[in-house]
């Protein structure tokens, strides 16, 4: 049986690579011998994607903030 980091190495590793895979999927939209767009076009879709990234890494840090609190036990 897997440990929890051990699974969250698997997990997350491959949640990461998609994630880049599917970005430099995107990255092939740029091409302007296949695709139209806009600046607004390209301002819209980075504002969610930075927006989504800011939330999900404020999620691992608030996790990382509740393991930091103290409580008072006697």
């Amino acid at each position: 049986m897997k440990s929890k980091r051990e699974r969250f190495e698997d997990v997350a590793s491959k949640r990461v690579q998609y994630i880049i895979d599917k970005l430099e999927l995107l990255g092939n939209c740029s091409n302007r011998n296949n695709y139209d767009f806009n600046e607004n076009d390209v301002k819209k879709m980075f504002s969610v994607i930075k927006d989504t990234l800011r939330k999900t890494e404020q999620r691992f840090n608030d996790e990382i903030a509740k393991k930091s609190k103290q409580s008072f036990k006697f």
